[in-house]
């Protein structure tokens, strides 16, 4: 059966946005059923695509600057080259930059690249992460003796065979509570996704929750808000499961005086 356009019916859309302006409920209104059905039957609406589009990026991202900027510390960390300061503060310097200040250069790169409706300038990008970064660099100043790295030197072992046997699982911590923050992040940026992706098939669920804000003059605050509790569910999710990561990575991380 074709899916069809549905604009909601506005004999009912009045009381029920009175409803939700009125008042803060834990519980779920009246018409959650009702609001869900409007949103699913909206084709220029697709939430079960965007939610795996959002799961895509966010995942690959969380992975992808997890891992490298993890590579990046230990490099910095364990070997002492010339320019080993220079890096450092470099890469501390990228962090004060905001992503307004180089949006219209990338935007416009992308554009010349033809990359646009493509996740690869979502996802790509994600590797350089100076903030990341700075917290695993830490977190091995308080956490990675430089003996255990010369001990498997030593004993014949490769420096990537050292880093991924070795140095990556005292860095789980670090790792776990960062890759849960850059999915969080992933998941909730708006800017850049909505500069670039405009196949409907591409859009993320950030970017559905501002169309949804946009349709008409008479909003409907039933199925923003649908969309919105949709979109917060895998975070939930994520922080119950993986809490004790969080308290950890953040336990262990700390500085030691």
């Amino acid at each position: 059966m074709e899916r069809r356009e549905l604009r909601p019916d506005h004999r009912f859309l009045k009381p029920y946005n009175a409803e939700i302006r009125r008042e803060f409920a834990i519980l779920p209104g009246r018409a959650i059923l009702y609001n869900f059905r409007n949103l699913k039957a909206l084709d220029s609406i697709p939430i079960f695509t965007g939610l795996l589009n959002s799961m895509f990026v966010s995942i690959s991202v969380a992975g992808l600057a997890s891992y490298f900027s993890a590579l990046t510390a230990y490099g910095i960390h364990m070997y002492n080259f010339r320019l080993r300061r220079f890096a450092y503060v470099f890469i501390l310097l990228l962090m004060m930059v905001p992503t307004q200040i180089s949006a219209l250069g990338f935007i416009k790169i992308m554009y010349d690249w033809r990359l646009t409706d493509s996740f690869i300038p979502l996802i790509i990008p994600s590797i350089s992460s100076p903030i990341i970064f700075f917290f695993m660099k830490k977190y091995l100043e308080s956490n990675l003796p430089f003996e255990i790295v010369e001990s498997a030197r030593i004993d014949g072992a490769s420096e990537i065979r050292t880093f991924h046997q070795i140095v990556l699982p005292i860095m789980k911590p670090a790792l776990a509570v960062q890759a849960i923050f850059a999915f969080v992040s992933s998941w909730n940026n708006y800017f850049i996704p909505s500069l670039l992706l405009k196949d409907k098939s591409r859009l993320t669920v950030p970017i559905l929750i501002g169309l949804l804000r946009s349709m008409d003059d008479k909003t409907d605050l039933g199925m923003i808000y649908m969309m919105i509790l949709i979109g917060v569910i895998p975070l939930i999710l994520i922080y119950l499961f993986l809490s004790r990561f969080i308290i950890r990575g953040v336990t262990f991380g700390s500085v030691k005086g």
